[in-house]
């Protein structure tokens, strides 16, 4: 039964129905899921319909059953490289180049490979160079704080098989963490695999359809930083963020918003933020010329004397508040002390100026 689905499956690829190939060949697969030639055949299938992250997976589950199996590493390559992803294309075309020398594909699509990696280091020297900088918002990491910006993913990432777990995402400034919810599976289980900007997780369930995950990445990663963790209850994968940029969202979209770039502050420089408007005024020398007039702020009368006070009550010791406190109460406002061992052991009594007499309310 999966010899003849196959064999359909092939008929269908030919007759350029590519659609029907890919649904004939997970049938096969189902029947039939150690056959690596079958996964590498739905690859070219599903490349064909421009579904090149479902590719690389197809790819990576045929290299895994069958390390030899050179067309495997071809179709990963042409999908790495329709993804941009040279650098991983690159790696797996060597090794296919290595079984099959004589196969001139794989020299041609390596040069492509050497030729737009060049193109990308030239850009980032042109990013990193003042005249070349990305026209980005600057955001201060302050302005995100350690706060984990928590998303819940739509439930529509699986390759041949329904979603059968739950799965949400939260990031950092160096790193997106990826949890799947996915309880009591051992880890032997689980598959995990980093392409440049690839996520692709398998769960195989005994007497079940394997779970998939397979996802182009809203941004760049660090295959080799990147790190997971099988617990009781989930999946929790680390991925370690090429760029500091804030993700929109997990997955790769044409229509998502330019990312914006993390400016990190150091030493005592304040946040930058970002503004529509010009900044008409500088408020950092607005307020330095503030301080300045008070503090050459001539007073006379009792508003010198009080200033006079607040002064001196301002830099004072705990002694001399308590002092200039106790006389002033106690004195009904006409004994100002700072002396505390003259004034803390006895009552303070009024003393009106010269010529004056107290008088208390009432009388």
């Amino acid at each position: 039964m999966a010899t003849n689905l196959a064999e359909m499956a092939r008929e269908a690829f030919v007759d350029d129905n590519f659609e029907l190939a890919v649904d004939l060949y997970t049938q096969s697969i189902k029947l039939n899921p150690r056959n690596a030639d079958l996964f590498a055949e739905r690859a070219q299938a599903n490349i064909k319909l421009g579904n090149f992250t479902e590719a690389v997976g197809d790819a990576n589950k045929a290299i895994e059953l069958d390390r030899s199996l050179v067309k495997a590493y071809l179709r990963k390559g042409i999908a790495c490289v329709k993804l941009e992803e040279y650098h991983t294309a690159k790696a797996a075309l060597e090794i296919g180049a290595s079984l099959a020398q004589s196969d001139s594909r794989f020299a041609k699509l390596i040069s492509e490979c050497d030729q737009q990696i060049a193109e990308e280091t030239m850009a980032l020297k042109k990013q990193s160079t003042p005249n070349g900088q990305a026209s980005t918002t600057n955001v201060s990491v302050e302005s995100l704080g350690d706060s984990k910006e928590r998303c819940t993913l739509p439930n529509q990432v699986g390759m041949t098989s329904k979603p059968k777990f739950r799965h949400e995402f939260y990031q950092k400034p160096d790193e997106v963490v990826v949890t799947i919810f996915a309880k009591g599976i051992p880890a032997r289980n689980v598959a995990v695999e980093f392409g440049e900007q690839i996520l692709s997780v398998a769960i195989e369930i005994p007497g079940e359809d394997a779970y998939h995950f397979q996802s182009r990445l809203f941004g760049k990663i660090i295959p080799e930083k990147c790190r997971y963790q099988v617990l009781s209850t989930k999946v929790e994968i680390r991925l370690s963020k090429a760029d500091n940029i804030h993700w929109a969202s997990l997955e790769y979209s044409k229509e998502a918003m330019v990312p914006q770039k993390i400016n990190v502050s150091s030493g005592s420089h304040k946040p930058v933020y970002p503004s529509s408007k010009p900044r008409s005024r500088d408020w950092d020398k607005l307020e330095a010329q503030v301080k300045k007039e008070e503090k050459e702020e001539k007073l006379d009368g009792d508003a010198a004397l009080n200033k006079l006070f607040r002064d001196i009550y301002k830099d004072a010791d705990e002694d001399t508040r308590r002092a200039m406190a106790k006389s002033f109460v106690e004195s009904n406002g006409t004994v100002l002390s700072t002396d505390w061992k003259d004034v803390g052991q006895k009552k303070v009594e009024s003393s009106p100026p010269s010529g004056m007499d107290l008088k208390k309310w009432g009388s």
